[in-house]
Parts: structure tokens; C-alpha cells; sequence
């Protein structure tokens, strides 16, 4: 019996050249169609965006609801959306000098708003780099701002109609003096956290005071400012409607005011929505302004 052996022959490499490896590429993933991958964007787009203030919002008008349900003379949501629907359907009425629209009343407080804390940004905003920058401006006027910086806006309100002696310019000056602070202290506090080797290199230069001011601290302690007057804006619109509730005329916390004597309280219900949808939308447009400011 004839017995052929059968050899296998394996090749080697050479010593000086790497074995030879098989690559294993996996297959190309499967592209995803536009309209299937556009709507599993929009769908992590509602979860995370949406979902969580439409929940919030729902568990409060929830809450509200089950409140009123307990409570007597508290109307609910659907009472107070039927008001705030008759009351917006003419808010520009005028009946008299104490009797207008929601309208003209949230028109005079940002009236007042606007002037007080205009005047307040005027004088904060060269104060606080004054007193930033000059040590001994800050140690005089440090005592006196921790002083009358805690003093509550309302103990203003009789030393303003003492002497002014009129109501507009008392609320405007309650609105003046406690939305100036935080202009102030934030101001002054950008112009400390300037680097010290830029006023060196001033220096050096022999910069006036103006350059320095323009081409140095202006441009670093914006920031600072823009949230000195974000928080300022805040308390003003925040004072105004107590202000107005003892000054009288025309404004939406004597509106306020002026609904609870005549005990409809759904219409004081629906100032308060109004009172923190413009403070929200004066918030935004500064939000929008200092992202402007910051992206240039």
C-alpha cells in the first residue's frame, strides 16, 4: 500500500518584512433618511425645551385650580381668563382722570420707571467708575452707600412728597433712589477687576485720563454695568407698584390698589400675570442688549 503524504506548505515572510494581518472593515452603517433623522431632532428638541415649562406651567394652573376650589372669594383659572379676555378687549378706555384702562396704567408706571431709573443710570453708571477708580473717592463714599443702600424703598416715599410735594415726582424719585445701587456697586466693582498691568501700560504711555476711560475701562467693565443696570431695571419696575399704591393717580399698582377696594380680585390676579410679563420682557430686551455688546 502506497502511502503519498501531503505536505501543507505555509509561507513565511522574510525577517525583515511584518506579517501580513487581515483587516476586518465593518460594513457602512445605513444612512438615515432626512425626514426620520429631522423628526428624532425635533422630537429631543420638545423634551428637552418644551416639555419642562409646559409641565410647570400646567402643574401650577393645576395647583391654582385646587386652591380656588378651597378657598373663598379666590377665583380660579378659568374665572380670571374670562376677566383678563373682557379686560383686554378695551385697554385703552378713559372714563375719568382715576378710571382708565389697563392700557394707559401700565404705559404711566413704565413712564415713571423709565424716567427714574434713566436718571439713576446717569448718575451710577460715572459714579461707580469714579468710585472704582480712585481709591480715595471709594473710601468717602463707601460709608455712605453702606448706609442707605439697605434702607427699604418705601421709607424714600415721604421724603420725596415732602419735597417735591406732588405725587409724580415722588414715585419717580422712590424709583431713583433704590434702583441707583446696584448700578453703582456693580460698576465699581468692573472698574477694580481691570487688570493693573493695562493702567501700567497707560501709565508708560502718559494716556489721559479720557483715553484710559474710552480705550481701557469702558470696554472691560461694560459687563459689570450691563448687569448693574439689568438688576437696577429689576428693582425699579419691582418698587413701582408699591410706590403707586400710596402716591394714587394713574399706574398699575393703583390699579392694584383700586381693584382691591372694589374687591375684584381677579383683576388683581390678572395685574400681578402683567406686573411679571413686562418685568420678564424688559429683562429679555437687556439680556439681548448685553449679548450684543459682549458678541462685538
Amino acid at each position: 500500500m502506497t502511502v503519498i503524504a501531503m505536505k501543507k506548505i505555509v509561507e513565511t515572510p522574510p525577517h525583515d518584512e511584518p506579517a501580513k494581518t487581515a483587516v476586518i472593515v465593518p460594513p457602512a452603517p445605513m444612512p438615515v433618511p432626512p425626514r426620520i433623522s429631522w423628526l428624532a431632532d425635533s422630537g429631543r428638541w420638545l423634551v428637552r425645551v418644551l416639555l419642562p415649562p409646559v409641565l410647570g406651567v400646567v402643574l401650577f394652573v393645576l395647583l391654582w385650580a385646587l386652591v380656588s376650589k378651597g378657598s373663598d372669594g379666590l377665583p380660579g383659572p378659568y374665572e380670571t381668563w374670562i376677566s383678563a379676555v373682557e379686560l383686554f378687549s378695551d385697554p385703552f378706555y378713559v372714563n375719568g382722570p382715576n378710571d382708565q384702562g389697563i392700557g394707559w396704567n401700565i404705559l404711566n408706571s413704565l413712564q415713571r420707571v423709565g424716567m427714574g431709573f434713566g436718571m439713576a443710570a446717569l448718575i451710577g453708571i460715572p459714579l461707580g467708575f469714579m468710585i472704582g477708580r480712585f481709591a480715595f473717592f471709594n473710601g468717602m463714599t463707601a460709608p455712605i452707600i453702606s448706609l442707605l443702600r439697605p434702607v427699604s424703598p418705601l421709607a424714600w416715599l415721604p421724603i420725596g412728597l415732602l419735597v417735591f410735594k406732588e405725587a409724580q415726582p415722588a414715585a419717580v424719585w422712590v424709583i431713583f433712589i433704590s434702583s441707583i445701587w446696584p448700578i453703582i456697586i456693580n460698576t465699581a466693582v468692573g472698574v477694580t477687576k481691570v487688570p493693573q498691568d493695562y493702567l501700567n501700560v497707560a501709565r508708560v504711555l502718559n494716556l489721559s485720563e479720557w483715553k484710559i476711560f474710552t480705550k481701557i475701562l469702558f470696554p472691560a467693565v461694560l459687563p459689570y454695568t450691563l448687569t448693574g443696570v439689568r438688576l437696577g431695571l429689576g428693582v425699579a419696575w419691582l418698587v413701582i407698584v408699591a410706590a403707586e399704591m400710596l402716591t394714587g393717580g394713574v399706574g398699575i399698582g393703583f390699579w392694584v390698589w383700586d381693584e382691591w377696594n372694589n374687591l375684584n380680585v381677579a383683576h388683581i390676579i390678572i395685574a400681578i400675570f402683567v406686573v411679571g410679563i413686562v418685568g420678564l420682557l424688559l429683562e429679555q430686551i437687556l439680556l439681548l442688549l448685553a449679548r450684543r455688546f459682549n458678541y462685538e
